[in-house]
């Protein structure tokens, strides 16, 4: 077996909401036309944004493909992300993170912007 052997398939598409292995040429064909979002919520001025990214983003081997993410958006700008191996942790996912900025916003009475910044302070420490 080659050096290579280890390599798995980069490159998927969605079936409904089951994530496919699929070749480069099939792929560029459906990314450039799929409706790859999961999930969008707007909190204040922050925008958290699930999606299906169509290439594996995990960078450790033997691990279930990176294949869904979750980004949290402050004027534009990313500033968390997490990811997800199939459309139902992704959703979950999401929600969950709404859930903790509407939380930390509660708790601090606070906007969305400070709260996240909070958040992403313990979520740097875990």
């Amino acid at each position: 077996m080659s050096g290579l052997g280890h390599l798995r398939l980069l490159h998927y598409r969605l079936e409904g909401r089951r994530a496919v292995a699929c070749g480069v040429e099939e792929w560029v064909g459906w990314f450039e036309i799929a409706d790859r979002r999961v999930a969008e919520t707007w909190i204040d001025d922050v925008r958290v944004s699930t999606v299906f990214l169509g290439l594996d983003h995990n960078a450790f081997p033997g691990r279930d493909p990176a294949l869904f993410e979750t980004m949290v958006f402050v004027e534009g700008e990313p500033t968390s992300v997490r990811r997800y191996f199939i459309w139902e942790e992704a959703e979950e996912g999401h929600t969950v993170t709404v859930a903790e900025i509407d939380r930390e916003m509660q708790e601090a009475q606070t906007g969305a912007e400070v709260a996240l910044g909070a958040l992403m302070k313990r979520w740097a420490a875990v």
